[in-house]
């Protein structure tokens, strides 16, 4: 076990019982609209698992978590039918609130749930708002803080936290009100490598050493296959594999043609491609001595860089390096407090039109139309563009011909990224920032992704791509960057 995720002085384990079926669900069928996300899904969870939920993006995990707590059908319409018992209650009946001190929910995102100043008052929060004595607020928060490793960050700001950070702090948040059942959709997506480690440590400390159930839906099944005791794998509304971890191997060819990663698969390129980047090409990005702090906080610290036309770059390092702040730097979105910035020749990206384009972290901060074919024509026609041909080509490329016609925000998210990235894509840009796009995306939409980047990149597109994914970058990128504390510390390759 990791330092700070050992058991702390006054902790106490959840009561021991005979393992009984915490979590019940017979013929569950959800639809939105005329189209049905689960289709006849039948389970039973018993205490004290640590269950592995996974499979192709789309295939409906995220409906099955949000089912578990009632936030489907009370908070997010929904057509319903068949049972669900989860510690005794029937989500689909009982309330949302009274749902949430026997399943804690944690999300994707961890910023959608986070919204006090500090981590402490974070954690506090869920305990108050049950009505709990001042008294057991400070016992459960001291309890959830300790149990995450959390202690010494209890008065940080929310703000300040990285990724990694963020996500034990939302996993603690629930972890106070000491809910029977934890459910976690994707919570490794945002982390970095030592991140991951981390809140995999958290959770199997909490089911091995608490007893507590852990449900974990999670693309990422070879840094989660080891913690698992239980494997559910679905494919378009149904479960089609139920087992113990060993099946991720046992059953991989199969599993592979669903598009989930198999425990110690590489991103290998589905063509061979060359690294066609010319080490002594045209420089289209030139970063000198720049410089960035957020406040007090110095973020960039005398970043010097230059990226070729052609090239493909992929930055890397652990939350709070620098790389999205460099990113937005290159793109023009925001302004360096020393140092210069030349994009194509131009002082920084933001003036540079359709030339540079950015995919954010957060795919919903690109979505503002209501279907998605009308959010990839938009960036087009608005540059007065024969959009027909484009459009075509980046609905197959993304793989959202399919759900082309269907409402953005019923959209899974890794189909909302990969739209996010189609708007993006379809304007042709000469150079790509990418951040984080592989996040929530299956293993099949990953590889397809990556192929069509390295399409672009065999076309002149210049690449720049920030990832936590070490496997991904030694793959497809021809030149590594790992930034630490706002500076560059290693190169490779190039």
């Amino acid at each position: 076990m990791q330092q700070g995720v050992a058991v702390a002085a006054g902790l106490h384990r959840l009561p021991a019982v005979e393992p009984q079926a915490v979590v019940r669900v017979e013929d569950l069928t959800v639809a939105y609209g005329g189209e049905a996300a689960l289709r006849n899904v039948t389970l039973t969870v018993r205490e004290g698992e640590f269950v592995l939920v996974t499979g192709a993006s789309g295939c409906g995990k995220t409906t099955l978590a949000r089912c578990l707590n009632g936030l489907i059908p009370h908070l997010i319409p929904a057509r319903v039918a068949g049972r669900i018992e989860v510690a005794g209650l029937n989500p689909l009946e009982c309330e949302v609130r009274d749902m949430a001190s026997r399943v804690g929910m944690v999300f994707q995102v961890p910023e959608t749930q986070l919204f006090n100043l500090t981590v402490e008052e974070e954690v506090a929060f869920g305990c108050r708002n049950l009505g709990l004595p001042h008294e057991e607020v400070a016992r459960r928060t001291d309890f959830a803080l300790a149990g995450v490793g959390l202690e010494a960050l209890r008065r940080r700001a929310l703000h300040q936290l990285s990724g990694g950070e963020k996500q034990l702090t939302a996993i603690a948040s629930v972890l106070a009100m000491q809910p029977r059942v934890m459910v976690l959709d994707e919570p490794l997506s945002s982390v970095d490598m030592h991140g991951v480690r981390r809140v995999m440590n958290v959770l199997a400390h909490l089911n091995r050493a608490m007893g507590m159930t852990v449900i974990l839906i999670e693309h990422r099944t070879h840094q989660a296959a080891e913690f698992a005791s239980r494997v559910l794998v679905l494919d378009k509304g149904e479960v089609v594999l139920d087992g113990g971890p060993e099946v991720l191997w046992e059953q991989g060819a199969f599993l592979a043609s669903l598009g989930v990663r198999v425990p110690g698969e590489t991103a290998r390129p589905a063509v061979p491609f060359g690294h066609a980047a010319a080490k002594s090409g045209e420089v289209v990005v030139s970063v000198r001595d720049v410089q960035f702090a957020y406040r007090d906080r110095p973020v960039l610290q005398g970043v010097s860089l230059d990226v070729r036309r052609g090239e493909f770059l992929a930055l890397v390092g652990d939350s709070g390096a620098g790389k999205t702040t460099l990113a937005h730097v290159i793109a023009g979105v925001l302004k360096p407090a020393g140092g210069t910035v030349r994009v194509n020749g131009h002082n920084g990206g933001g003036h540079n039109g359709n030339k540079v384009g950015l995919l954010l972290q957060n795919p919903i901060e690109h979505l503002f139309c209501d279907r998605v074919e009308e959010e990839i024509r938009f960036g087009p026609e608005n540059f007065g563009w024969r959009a027909e041909d484009l459009v075509e080509e980046t609905l197959e490329r993304t793989n959202l011909r399919d759900v082309r016609d269907r409402e953005v925000h019923r959209l899974s998210r890794g189909q909302q990224q990969r739209l996010s990235l189609a708007t993006v894509l379809v304007l042709r840009p000469e150079v790509l920032i990418l951040d984080e796009p592989t996040l929530g995306q299956d293993w099949g939409n990953l590889t397809r992704f990556m192929g069509f980047v390295k399409e672009l990149q065999a076309g002149g597109c210049t690449v720049i791509l920030i990832t936590h994914d070490y496997d991904i970058a030694a793959r497809y990128a021809d030149r590594t960057v790992r930034l630490c504390d706002g500076r560059i510390v290693t190169q490779t390759g190039g």
